[in-house]
């Protein structure tokens, strides 16, 4: 969710800080345990409790033939965003690669040390921020993002991924996924709901990891974009990324980018506290003609991960408001990592041939 913030729209707080919508009466945990053979938990992560129960509940209710809640196959639409909901954004994650960017940059040409952006930025992220804002945002991802091939982007960025690690954690960038979400993308495959994720963070840098991170192929990936153009030198060609920043995936601009890449309202949609940036994602979905779910993560676990929180409570307020499900990771996740050294789980679970 934070990403587009951090380049341009509110990245400033960013540094700085660094129910029961899906209820009913269909209960696939009892089916599970009086129908058959007992089933594995499809969500082990989440401890048994309201939000557990209810997405449990509108998985069942929604793929369920002959339910008065079915939804047909072709409009399992699932959207989910990245940062804070599908891994940490304590710092956010695009952010550190930026300013690897930037340094790696820098030691090309040593003489950017001595220019702006990258001398006051590299100097002091969150002051540079805060002095130039928005606008120095945006200088410095035109900067560092534009003249350069697609391709060429996406293998920098592959690169990072398989060395950096998180600097809180000091574990590898995977392993800060959050495996109750891995869990429930899997859940949701399982029953035939397409997963794509609606974030701020640059959709070329989401698509490198989408795949092996969630399981989330790369063109169901959606987020913020940097302009682009064709080229052609005899028989090669390539995308050439240009140093502007097309499109920021957040707030607002979120249900468009949605309606203009998949033609239809979500049924599923999730996001996190931390910066209003999915309130208009998760109302988009509510919105649809037939059943939705709407699933908003909240960061109040400074002991696992960190708590933080908005000053105006909007996020926390919309819940609350229009019904949506609240997940705490303190008290609905038993589990908030995958365990060390462990490739996410993104096989399909055992509830997979459930009715």
């Amino acid at each position: 969710m934070r990403f587009a913030q951090a380049a341009g729209i509110g990245l400033l707080a960013l540094c700085a800080a660094c129910s029961t919508s899906g209820g009913g009466n269909a209960d696939m945990a009892s089916a599970a345990a009086t129908s058959g053979p007992k089933l594995l938990d499809p969500l082990p992560a989440w401890r048994d409790g309201a939000a557990k129960q209810s997405v449990l509940n509108f998985v069942s209710k929604t793929t369920t033939p002959g339910s008065p809640e079915f939804v047909a196959p072709e409009d399992r639409i699932a959207v989910f965003d990245n940062d804070g909901t599908l891994w940490r954004e304590d710092p956010v994650i695009e952010l550190l690669f930026v300013i690897n960017r930037a340094q790696e940059r820098v030691r090309a040409e040593p003489a950017l040390a001595g220019r702006s952006p990258y001398k006051e930025f590299l100097a002091d992220p969150a002051a540079y921020f805060k002095s130039t804002g928005e606008a120095g945002a945006v200088r410095l991802l035109n900067e560092l993002y534009g003249n350069t091939s697609l391709d060429a982007f996406q293998d920098d960025a592959r690169r990072y991924f398989a060395n950096a690690r998180h600097p809180k954690s000091k574990a590898p960038l995977r392993e800060g996924t959050y495996q109750p979400m891995l869990e429930l993308l899997a859940l949701l495959r399982a029953h035939g709901y397409q997963t794509w994720i609606c974030s701020g963070g640059t959709t070329d840098f989401m698509r490198v990891v989408s795949q092996s991170y969630y399981g989330i192929p790369p063109q169901q990936v959606i987020g913020s974009r940097v302009a682009a153009q064709f080229r052609e030198s005899g028989r090669d060609n390539e995308i050439w990324r240009e140093p502007k920043i097309e499109s920021f995936n957040d707030k607002q601009m979120k249900p468009v980018n949605i309606a203009l890449q998949i033609g239809k309202r979500p049924v599923f949609a999730a996001g996190n506290v931390g910066g209003k940036g999915d309130i208009a994602m998760l109302s988009y979905s509510q919105a649809r003609k037939g059943p939705s779910f709407q699933l908003l993560v909240n960061h109040d676990d400074a002991e696992r991960e960190s708590a933080y929180a908005e000053s105006d409570g909007a996020s926390l307020r919309a819940a609350s408001e229009r019904g949506w499900t609240v997940v705490s990771m303190k008290r609905d996740w038993s589990r908030v990592f995958p365990t060390p050294g462990a490739a996410a789980a993104l096989q399909a679970p055992a509830l997979a041939q459930a009715p």
